[in-house]
């Protein structure tokens, strides 16, 4: 007996040679920028020693970098792109403001550790 409740989706997937290709483009474009912004992170973890002048850049750059393929890949892979721009800007801003507010408060208690950890040293 065959069920008539079950849709097979990928029967019903076509689409001409060019928007094959379009959609190849796409996959190659997000393979190659999410790759290039890893090896980009992982160069800078494994070239730069921490202790160096210039690693608070590096780890605010690892945490810009980060928030650049999370948003990506949710535009991308979750299909947001495809959606209005209001809606977008619904679910992507709440989420980089609660990034930030993460980012502050793990800063603001590492100072306040900091100080604590200072003042019972001496």
């Amino acid at each position: 007996m065959e069920r008539d409740d079950v849709i097979e989706y990928s029967l019903y997937t076509h689409h001409n040679e060019e928007q094959g290709k379009k959609i190849r483009k796409k996959i190659w474009f997000v393979t190659a920028l999410l790759t290039v912004i890893t090896a980009v992170e992982v160069a800078l973890g494994a070239f730069i020693k921490q202790g160096t002048d210039i690693w608070p850049m590096v780890k605010w750059s690892f945490i810009v970098m980060t928030l650049v393929k999370a948003g990506y890949i949710v535009l991308v892979f979750m299909h947001l792109g495809d959606e209005k721009k209001s809606l977008r800007n619904i679910i992507l801003i709440p989420y980089f403001m609660f990034v930030l507010y993460l980012i502050f408060i793990a800063l603001w208690e590492a100072l306040a550790i900091n100080d604590a950890l200072q003042q019972n040293a001496f």
